[in-house]
């Protein structure tokens, strides 16, 4: 970092310690090495642990801020009241498209199981959940909406990464163990979204154009993933 040894006691070094871009270095590094000095390589077989968004019988919200669906166990599924648009719009498509079986908008409070751990910009952990759960006769789909200026933003794309990777993990499963289907993420802007929705094509074609393929190195996020 100094390019140098650096001895805090020496002198006054001490005082570059509280300059602001130091401690959210320091910061960054530290979050991120203590994690990966937890992270252990398991060996052997895999337990796979089945969780059902039944589980939560029932999700609280307005019905002025919500839409009747038949593709879910849910018979509402709730969209922000608040710059929503994009959910609300993503809700009316699947449940109109044949190539849709099923779907559900994933709550950050009550489905707490449908979440992903990741790494910050700031180097700090987090949690993440992705905005709906899909799935066709092809595949199954953990989506993300996006205004299309925020698809580039690092935490996004550090989203984009950990549930790359999840999916990679899912997939190395034997087929009978996640359903017989292959598991993908999508990113999917605003922009993307709109100009295939008014040229009449089907979600789920979007969906398959849009997905993130994996790629082949392994990276501190994959690492995190679990």
């Amino acid at each position: 970092m100094f390019g140098a040894t650096f001895n805090p006691m020496e002198s006054e070094n001490w005082r570059v310690l509280l300059l602001q871009p130091v401690i959210d270095h320091i910061s960054k590094v530290f979050a991120v090495a203590l994690i990966e000095a937890e992270h252990q390589d398991v060996v052997g077989a895999t337990e796979v642990r089945y969780r059902n968004l039944s589980e939560v019988t029932k999700l609280m919200m307005r019905e002025s801020n919500s839409l009747p669906v038949v593709k879910c166990i849910y018979e509402r599924l709730p969209f922000p009241a608040r710059n929503g648009g994009l959910e609300r719009a993503f809700i009316e498509w699947a449940q109109a498209d044949s190539q849709i079986h099923a779907f559900c908008k994933v709550s950050e409070t009550r489905h707490d199981f449908v979440r992903l751990r990741y790494v910050k910009e700031d180097g700090l952990p987090a949690f993440y959940s992705p905005d709906f759960l899909v799935r066709t006769g092809d595949a199954i789909y953990l989506v993300e909406t996006k205004a299309q200026q925020q698809t580039t933003h690092p935490n996004v794309q550090r989203k984009l990464k950990a549930a790359t990777a999840w999916c990679g993990r899912i997939n190395g499963l034997n087929a009978e163990l996640r359903g017989g289907l292959p598991w993908h993420y999508v990113l999917l802007g605003e922009a993307l979204f709109h100009d295939w929705r008014s040229k009449g094509a089907r979600l789920g074609e979007l969906l398959n154009f849009a997905r993130v393929r994996p790629l082949t190195d392994v990276s501190t996020q994959e690492r995190l993933v679990f």
